[in-house]
């Protein structure tokens, strides 16, 4: 069993402000971020995405503080808020938790059938909240940490559009404003744990283990090359999808961010996130070589914005829907304390 690591305000959670704003971004990233201009003016319904080089903190953005429906990547800051809770020993992962008639929702997952009263392990309701998306698992674990302290957590680390004003519900048309956050949140939180900085070394871990177990790999892998680690959550409602990830690559490891809203179709929008990750892939690994060659050259960048911000995005009301389905992939690492 791994020790209860008790934060100090140096380990805490609190998150340092992102450079990527701060330097006018160099060689392909210069010519990531056209393209992705480019594409985002010919993009199908609204999108915002940013990615950003982890050795760096440089990045590329459309739009990277758009709030916008978070579907269940929402998942990614509960799963957050369960481990800092758990570094303040608060439970473990072996911890069982009771289904209740409340926590059911059939709009993702195999959980909501299961019956009233069955009590699960921590470590596997987190398996099945993110590889499977499971949408009761999801309620469970929220229940058990509390809704408001997911919102405080994401407030203290300076993420103010990610929240969640309910439990996931997807019998109506408010779950794509009860959970919300934009790309430029879930950059920051991700880039914390790809640094293992996020709560501390391990939880760090941990959670990019089960990140790396998805089973939904339709969107950010799907035009990427096999054997790549990619710990990433994806999101769906009837016109939504985002992806949202860390993809562990040789030279340059990166965060990427793709949300989408207000689909024509969820084809369309598969598409186009396909190719904001092809994009991003391919530029990331020539940034790589051009750093190597040119490594002084970032030293003698100036202050200018790291993409384009056209503000907030006005969504249409829809009735929500599962997540797509992939072909299982590996288990998860993580490992129950």
């Amino acid at each position: 069993m791994r020790p209860i690591v008790t934060m100090t305000a140096a380990a805490s959670l609190l998150l340092a402000p992102s450079i990527a704003g701060a330097a006018i971004v160099p060689g392909p990233l210069a010519d990531l971020r056209a393209q992705l201009a480019t594409i985002s003016a010919r993009a199908p319904g609204h999108v915002a995405m940013e990615i950003e080089d982890l050795q760096t903190g440089l990045s590329s953005a459309i739009n990277p503080t758009a709030s916008m429906p978070a579907a269940s990547t929402i998942k990614i800051p509960i799963m957050v808020e369960v481990f800092r809770q758990l570094a303040v020993g608060n439970f473990d992962m072996n911890t069982r938790v009771t289904l209740l008639p409340s926590d059911r929702d059939w709009g993702s997952g195999s959980l909501s059938d299961a019956r009233p009263g069955t009590k699960y392990r921590v470590v596997s309701l987190l398996r099945a909240m993110i590889t499977v998306s499971d949408n009761t698992a999801s309620n469970m674990l929220l229940r058990l940490v509390g809704r408001p302290s997911v919102n405080h957590t994401m407030t203290s680390l300076g993420l103010l559009q990610t929240y969640l004003r309910d439990y996931i519900r997807t019998n109506g048309d408010g779950i794509r404003y009860a959970l919300r956050s934009s790309p430029r949140d879930m950059v920051r939180l991700l880039t914390e744990m790809a640094k293992n900085e996020l709560i501390d070394e391990w939880s760090s871990r941990e959670m990019i283990a089960i990140l790396s177990g998805q089973r939904h790999n339709t969107l950010i892998p799907e035009p990427l090359p096999s054997g790549l680690q990619i710990a990433h959550k994806t999101g769906t409602l009837d016109d939504t999808l985002d992806d949202v990830g860390i993809v562990f690559g040789a030279p340059e490891t990166y965060v990427i961010a793709v949300m989408t809203t207000n689909l024509p179709s969820l084809s369309a929008g598969r598409r186009f996130i396909r190719r904001v990750s092809s994009l991003a892939y391919h530029d990331i690994e020539r940034f790589g070589f051009w750093r190597a060659n040119n490594g002084d050259a970032l030293d003698q960048t100036t202050p200018a914005s790291s993409g384009m911000d056209t503000g907030p995005v006005q969504n249409d009301l829809t009735t929500p829907a599962p997540d797509d389905s992939a072909a299982p992939q590996a288990e998860p690492t993580a490992k129950p304390r």
